[in-house]
């Protein structure tokens, strides 16, 4: 038998099951790459003595990215312009623009800015560094930097170290070592030589690593930091996989101290003042804007009307923002109204002083365009009147005009709550016998006393207070005309009614406070951070919290109200003073009806940068990659 006869069908016969193999799956790229980059070398040697090169090449084993790097990467000490950082294939080119400083420790650190170019996995915490002189510094301080009010982990805020411990330093000197925070507010200023430093966190927004501003954030420790390093071990775990622990290793290692500084960013309160500007944003007020808090209130001089009794005035707590409600019509028509006003300005000395200005203040529409307008709806409203009675439909009259008010008063009231009213002009007259407040007894309404009062910082509010009682129904009657508003309108009435929740319907706090001493003021958050309740601590270390609604998160903050004027305090460098404590019981409760619970919270039991539930932090650490669980993902898919 010839072979060559059936040579052809068994070749077409192989390269069909051949194919038909292949067939049988769709390939799918092999497992991801799970290991990050490696360093192999650079130029100069890493840990370099005698270096004056100011070009620096780093080489890995693959291909590789930088990933935010103007966010991530820092030198030190700090270069006032900026290097030059590129990638070229599998090596990161550095140059220093700035002369090298003789026998100087230089760290170039890349925190997990170096990834693979594939998978993007990352390095790590990566640091270069090399000495101009015959010594390298190794030792390195690090901790966390915490925004001071709410203990919220500072993103890339600069944290420096000064050997000049005199304050003045901060002002007048670049840092000497630097570094920057992570996502969790985390630290670590490497390359340190021995001695005596103050530490300092800036958020630079000049880039001269000096504080300058106060319009910067900062922070400040009030003890002197003496780096050092010792010998101890650490048990790292070996795994097989996930669940199964392969070995535990001993393993000796150099801790760097102190490695848990805590730093409470801060801005200091503006104290100069300067006048903003002047907007008249409706043509019967305008307000007035200043930059900082101020005890007495500018003096206006009508230029163009008389300002004697012209307006009702609207405060704020510090006076920076000023609403002025003119009263007269004849005066808010005008098309600008021309203002003197002398008020206290701060010079260049840091001094208050009068000044005077001139203020015109205009209506966004001129009188003409205004009464066009008018007219236009008038016209407008006149020819619908004509097109609806044309087809014989009745015509409407013109709705009575009245004072908007907001009632707000729920049907299912909480005990602990006001009924409140607002107001979208300011309140003229208010006549409290056109106001009743009844309570149902059996079946019938009966006359309840009440206190109505003005809000005393939001501006057109009201409260109407009354001893409620749980479980009862209570009904609110406004006559005609009650309350009446700055220009003449008058309130319709109003009838509503509400019931008091069961004290059944609540659940309760009692929280016995440890190590807060005096003046602690105790808040109850939501999970937006909203306060929703604050109650001081009493002299046995009690605040207690009752009807709480359930089925809600409860959170808790604390602070320590030094100046004992009910509201958190930023500090201040020059005056040497710290920002007022904030303290996080690191629990949530999730509220029960009728429940009671008792806690004790001792607020230094837990270090301070692990108080805040991650839950609650708007500062969120930024997500590894997980190219292990990717992996695990693939071979389910694959069936393996």
């Amino acid at each position: 038998m010839s072979w060559k006869k059936y040579q052809l069908p068994f070749v077409l016969l192989l390269v069909v099951i051949v194919c038909s193999c292949a067939s049988m799956g769709t390939p799918d790229g092999g497992p991801y790459d799970e290991e990050p980059p490696k360093f192999i070398g650079s130029t100069p040697k890493l840990y370099a003595v005698n270096s004056k090169n100011e070009k620096i090449e780093l080489e890995f084993d693959e291909f590789i990215k930088l990933e935010k790097a103007s966010e991530k990467v820092i030198v030190s000490p700090p270069q006032l312009e900026q290097p030059e950082i590129k990638v070229v294939g599998k090596k990161v080119v550095v140059e220093l623009l700035d002369t090298l400083k003789p026998s100087t420790t230089y760290t170039i650190d890349f925190s997990d800015a170096i990834v693979d170019n594939n998978e993007g996995n990352p390095m790590g915490n990566f640091a270069y560094s090399f000495s101009t002189g015959e010594i390298i510094d190794t030792l390195e301080v690090s901790g966390t930097v915490l925004e001071a009010s709410n203990l919220e982990p500072i993103k890339g805020i600069q944290v420096g170290l000064h050997q000049d411990v005199a304050d003045s330093a901060f002002y007048s000197k670049p840092f000497d070592r630097v570094s920057r925070t992570d996502s969790r507010g985390h630290f670590s200023i490497r390359g340190v030589a021995p001695g005596k430093y103050r530490i300092y966190a800036l958020q630079d927004g000049n880039q001269n690593y000096m504080f300058d501003s106060k319009t910067e954030m900062i922070a400040f420790s009030d003890s002197i930091v003496i780096p050092s390093s010792i010998q101890t071990t650490r048990q790292d775990t070996v795994w097989k996989d996930t669940l199964t622990i392969d070995t535990i290793k001993t393993v000796q290692y150099t801790r760097f101290l102190p490695d848990d500084v805590i730093l409470r960013a801060f801005k200091e309160e503006n104290d100069r003042q300067y006048f903003i500007r002047g907007q008249r944003d409706k043509e019967n007020h305008f307000i007035l804007t200043f930059s900082a808090k101020a005890d007495t209130l500018p003096t206006l001089k009508g230029l163009n009307f008389d300002e004697k009794d012209a307006f009702i005035v609207e405060t704020t707590s510090r006076n920076d923002s000023i609403c002025y409600w003119i009263k007269d019509s004849l005066v808010y028509q005008l098309d600008t109204l021309a203002i003197q006003m002398d008020y206290l300005y701060t010079d260049t000395l840091d001094k208050l002083v009068p000044k005077t200005d001139t203020l015109y203040l205009a209506n966004k529409l001129t009188r003409e365009q205004r009464d066009k307008l008018a007219q236009k709806a008038a016209e407008e409203k006149e020819k619908e009147r004509k097109k609806q009675e044309k087809k014989g439909k009745k015509i409407e009259k013109e709705p009575t005009p009245f004072l908007e008010m907001k009632v707000d008063a729920p049907s299912s009231f909480d005990i602990y709550k006001n009924i409140r009213l607002s107001f979208n002009e300011p309140v003229a007259h208010i006549d409290t016998s056109a106001i009743h407040m009844e309570v149902k007894v059996d079946t019938l309404w009966t006359e309840t006393p009440f206190l109505l009062r003005e809000d005393s910082i939001a501006p057109r509010q009201y409260e109407i207070l009354a001893e409620w009682e749980p479980d009862k129904e209570y009904r609110l009657r406004m006559d005609s005309t009650a309350i009446t508003g700055l220009y003449g309108l008058h309130t319709n009435k109003v009838e509503q009614t509400l019931k008091v929740k069961k004290i059944e319907d609540y659940g309760t706090l009692l929280l016995n406070v440890m190590g807060a001493g005096k003046n602690a003021i105790v808040e109850l958050l939501d999970n937006s951070g909203k306060v929703i309740r604050q109650q001081a601590v009493n002299a046995n270390g009690m605040a207690d919290f009752y009807f709480l609604n359930p089925n809600t998160k409860y959170y808790i903050r604390l602070f320590i109200d030094k100046n004992g004027n009910g509201v958190w305090d930023t500090g201040n460098f020059e005056g040497g003073i710290q920002p007022e404590e904030v303290y996080y019981f690191p629990k949530v409760w999730e509220m029960r009806a009728n429940f009671e619970f008792e806690e004790t919270w001792d607020i230094h039991a837990v270090p301070l940068d692990r108080q805040k539930l991650d839950e609650i932090k708007k500062q969120k650490p930024e997500e590894q990659r997980k190219i292990k669980e990717r992996n695990k993902e693939r071979a389910k898919k694959l069936g393996r």
